[in-house]
């Protein structure tokens, strides 16, 4: 029996939905922008539950989505964005079977902090996975529409931009997730 999940009205969640036996679930860039198209057209679905996309990142063989509910929990959402693109991607690829690993997981964000950093690493994804150098690089995450290089579409960049002061808030996000990169390779031993 599937365990029910826990939920809170007006909850925020990092979900991760994986491909089967980490196979990858996008192939080439209509697949990308198809399921960004399946995200809008759930969203539009199910307007009258007010579900609201913080950002994303869509990699080769999972994704990261982190969604604020508002009076219904995120089955129903998670659920058509997860059968509309396995439908689509079984017709292109004549693919019989499973194409998600499981249901999704969701964790759930307590503070600030947490959610902060939860789209940090969503956004640093790619740059960890070694495909790109920096995350304004990737194409297939909403790092661009939050920082102002990419119109918005899909997300709202208030959730994240509102915990920076109102002047340098675009300033203040790009040092808050570029910064830890910076760490990171601070930490990496030198080679004399």
């Amino acid at each position: 029996m599937t365990r029910k999940r826990e939920w809170y009205k007006g909850s925020i969640y990092h979900i991760t939905v994986r491909g089967n036996r980490r196979n990858d679930i996008f192939r080439d860039k209509e697949d990308f922008e198809y399921y960004l198209n399946v995200i809008e057209e759930a969203l539009f679905y199910y307007i009258q539950f007010n579900y609201k996309v913080i950002c994303y990142c869509l990699m080769d063989n999972h994704v990261h989505l982190m969604i604020k509910t508002d009076i219904e929990s995120l089955g129903r959402l998670m659920g058509r964005i997860s059968a509309s693109y396995t439908r689509y991607f079984n017709k292109k690829y004549n693919y019989i079977g499973h194409l998600f690993q499981d249901r999704y997981f969701g964790e759930l964000i307590e503070s600030d902090k947490q959610m902060l950093e939860a789209s940090r690493y969503i956004h640093l994804n790619p740059v960890k996975a070694n495909m790109v150098e920096k995350p304004g690089e990737y194409e297939w995450s909403s790092y661009n529409m939050i920082i102002g290089n990419k119109k918005e579409k899909i997300i709202d960049s208030r959730f994240i931009l509102n915990y920076f002061k109102y002047n340098d808030t675009v300033q203040l996000y790009i040092n808050f997730v570029e910064n830890d990169l910076k760490v990171e390779t601070d930490k990496e031993p030198r080679v004399e």
